[in-house]
């Protein structure tokens, strides 16, 4: 396998935590999250070969496939999110490991990764480095209230998933392009009377939150590719940000 090869099957692997991240965050659930997780990976195998060789950001991709699976979860109360015993996919991709699977066919063995484990070490902690920059960038744009700066910050196809549970009643789908982002982050986060946003540590990494009288109002999260946000996060539901106050 080539070095690049190899460096996009590290990326692969990295996005299992942030995937289980975000959906822990929408559910709380160990057993949503990860049938969350286990659908993206799913879809993304679904792809033949040229479908995933065009998607040039693959961590954008994976994250907004497990919001809209979110999104579908929430809208549907009723569905069993174990799909238990049967024919579907196989368990989520183990540590180490990502499954491969022939579309309409098997699941075909799952390949341990390759690379010393250094290189990989290297390569979570640039990531790391990386999605402190952005988050940065794109909290203090929020916390100075600079429209501009916020909508330079965000990648055009950027994605607002929020699950409403606010005050402010935002549309249960998300929310797509840079423009209609800055809006919604504008209304949800920046324009709240008496409130103070702050920057804080969401699920280890940083994030934005938004308070009230002491009490948490809002939590932000933000998911980057390159040196652009291509996703935001917005918990306003007050019973899940019990951990906050």
């Amino acid at each position: 396998m080539t070095e690049a090869g190899a460096e996009s099957l590290a990326e692969m692997l990295d996005e299992r935590q942030h995937l289980l991240e975000i959906a822990l965050w929408m559910f709380g659930s160990d057993t949503t999250a990860d049938h969350v997780v286990q659908e993206t990976y799913r879809r993304w195998y679904a792809l033949d070969e040229e479908e995933r060789a065009a998607i040039a950001v693959p961590r954008a991709w994976l994250t907004r496939t497990a919001g809209s699976i979110c999104l579908e979860l929430l809208a549907d109360p009723d569905t069993d999110p174990d799909p238990g015993p049967g024919p579907g996919p196989g368990p989520g991709p183990d540590p180490g490991q990502v499954p491969g699977q022939v579309p309409g066919g098997p699941v075909a063995p799952a390949q341990p990764l390759p690379g010393p484990t250094s290189h990989r070490a290297g390569y979570g902690q640039a990531m790391l480095a990386r999605h402190e920059r952005v988050a940065r960038r794109f909290a203090a744009a929020c916390q100075a209230g600079d429209t501009e700066a916020l909508r330079e910050v965000l990648a055009a196809d950027a994605i607002v998933v929020s699950d409403g549970g606010g005050k402010v009643r935002v549309a249960a789908r998300p929310t797509y392009g840079a423009e209609a982002v800055t809006r919604v982050v504008t209304a949800l986060l920046i324009d709240q009377p008496e409130t103070e946003l702050a920057m804080g540590s969401v699920n280890g990494r940083t994030g934005l939150v938004l308070r009230r009288a002491g009490k948490a109002v809002a939590v932000a999260s933000v998911s980057v590719a390159g040196a652009e946000v291509t996703a935001v996060w917005i918990i306003l539901n007050p019973d899940k940000l019990q951990r906050w106050r």
